[in-house]
């Protein structure tokens, strides 16, 4: 973790990061952390917007001289991971740990708000702060959405921690960003028989395995080179005695895409395997989709204007690898463009490991990068000059 200037500013951000860090709720769980964030919000003088949320909150600045509305969001949940980071500040909940960077998140959003608020009076126009629940069950985007808390915004901005980007770089890029990420459950019906007399029965193993060897010819035979996809298995349960052949077999796992074109196209080959190799082996078999959030799609005329914001602020922009991972900030976009943008944390630990961490170097960076990008958003809608 870098060294952080003496500043009351960054220090409040610190502060605001440990503590949610500290005391981390999982997805829908989010009360005390929606408390904290409004207690801040409400010393800071920014008014919280009557949008309907079991958790999460919305807030607002501007609007005192009409104008447009854009969005600005933070997700604020944890993820159910033992801490093993050994930090001063680690999570005191045992099993939950903003192994995500979520807290950072937040807390970079908070700073947002507080240089954002002190503008407030020459803001031409609305900004809306969404501190939303709920990200990695990937249902709190919906959630927002639901409330009305995206209505009259003409554009939504959003941003994840990236480790592997050094402090003071951004990530930005027109297009796809993060992949739709969906899950899949394939039961497979057979006919259970004494494991010495197989040909009396219809094995689900022997069956599913072929399933799966089949699976993965969908990406090198029906996907273009110039397309991608991911299929995985990450999961095979069959059987209760070593020597019996059960009558079932159940396996699931994911698949990640960029294009909705190849997403539906995939999912459709993946069933017809599914059912024809089953079929050729005299069992029967079904696919189960879980539903995830289609791919984030960023808009060209939103980056641009990212590109050109982190270069005022004299930041190193780079045009990022897109993420297999999955995020439901594609929610917001398919309502009303925007960009996700990649924020680098110089994190010693990918997304999701126990020793996650970030570098709090980037606190500022992030909170300036969130509120210039606001007023440059609202100047670009209203043709004004702010600066």
């Amino acid at each position: 973790m870098g060294t952080l200037k003496t500043d009351p500013f960054v220090e409040q951000l610190v502060a605001y990061r440990r503590h949610l860090h500290a005391n981390p709720e999982l997805s829908h769980e989010e009360f005390e952390t929606t408390a904290a964030i409004r207690t801040w919000l409400q010393e800071a003088g920014i008014r919280i917007a009557d949008f309907s949320l079991k958790t999460g909150i919305i807030a607002e600045i501007g609007g005192l001289r009409g104008g447009p509305t854009i969005a600005i969001r933070a997700d604020i949940d944890a993820l159910p991971i033992q801490e093993e980071t050994g930090l001063p500040f680690a999570s005191r909940v045992p099993g939950k740990m903003h192994a995500c960077g979520h807290d950072f998140h937040t807390a970079v959003l908070l700073g947002a708000a507080l240089q954002l608020k002190k503008r407030e009076q020459e803001l031409v126009g609305t900004v809306r702060l969404l501190f939303q629940p709920a990200e990695e069950k990937a249902k709190g985007a919906s959630q927002v959405i639901a409330s009305g808390a995206l209505k009259g915004v003409s554009a939504v901005f959003g941003l994840h921690n990236k480790p592997n980007l050094p402090v003071g770089t951004i990530g930005i890029k027109a297009g796809p960003i993060m992949a739709a990420a969906d899950g899949f459950i394939v039961e497979v019906e057979g006919r259970g028989t004494h494991a010495a007399v197989p040909e009396a029965g219809i094995d689900p193993i022997v069956t599913s395995a072929h399933i799966i060897t089949a699976l993965q010819s969908i990406v090198s035979r029906n996907v273009s080179a110039l397309d991608s996809a991911v299929i995985s298995v990450t999961r095979l349960n069959s059987g209760t005695a070593w020597n019996v052949i059960a009558e079932k077999a159940i396996f699931d796992g994911t698949l990640r895409t960029f294009d909705e074109r190849v997403r539906v196209s995939v999912r459709e080959r993946m069933e017809q395997v599914v059912t024809g190799v089953a079929t050729a082996f005299g069992a029967s078999a079904k696919v189960q989709w879980l539903e995830g959030p289609p791919a984030v799609v960023n808009d060209p005329k939103w980056a641009q204007l990212a590109a050109r914001t982190s270069e005022s602020l004299g930041l190193s922009v780079v045009e990022p690898i897109p993420s297999p991972a999955g995020e439901d900030f594609s929610f917001y976009l398919q309502e009303t463009p925007g960009i996700f943008f990649f924020l680098g944390t110089s994190g010693p630990q990918e997304w999701h490991h126990p020793a996650f961490d970030i570098d709090e170097r980037a606190l500022p960076i992030g909170a300036s990068f969130f509120a210039a990008l606001a007023v440059d958003a609202l100047a670009q809608l209203t043709g004004s000059s702010l600066k």
